[in-house]
């Protein structure tokens, strides 16, 4: 049953990037798009982490469902990787490399946010 939920859940997931791409398509060689899916689902983990699973009490199934299905397939480390050698094979390296540091610091960062924001509602 678990397998029924993660497949639903990911679908929302996958529709939901779907969206995000059409909305935020900014014409330009620089993948946005992809961009901004990831540094909000970096975001949303680390919240759904921690508010949804370490302070409600949700069942594994459900757990897995947001966080494996619909998070997991609203992210997508295999367009960055692709987008990231499209760049590098037409001669945009800066870009390139551009775009692999502001995925890897700017997916922290927006964790780290994540976090912090929960950690002062736990706090009140």
């Amino acid at each position: 049953m678990i397998y029924v939920w993660v497949g639903l859940a990911g679908a929302v997931g996958a529709v939901l990037r779907y969206l995000v791409g059409i909305y935020v398509y900014s014409g330009s060689v620089f993948p946005v798009a992809t961009l901004v899916t990831n540094l909000i689902g970096s975001f949303l983990l680390a919240i759904f982490t921690t508010v949804l699973v370490e302070r409600w009490s949700l069942s594994p199934m459900v757990k897995t469902a947001i966080g494996t299905g619909m998070i997991g397939s609203f992210t997508t480390f295999s367009t960055l990787s692709v987008e990231t050698v499209a760049l590098f094979e037409g001669g945009r390296t800066g870009l390139a490399f551009l775009y692999i540091a502001l995925s890897i610091f700017g997916g922290l960062f927006m964790s780290r946010i994540g976090f912090r924001l929960t950690e002062k509602e736990g706090a009140q």
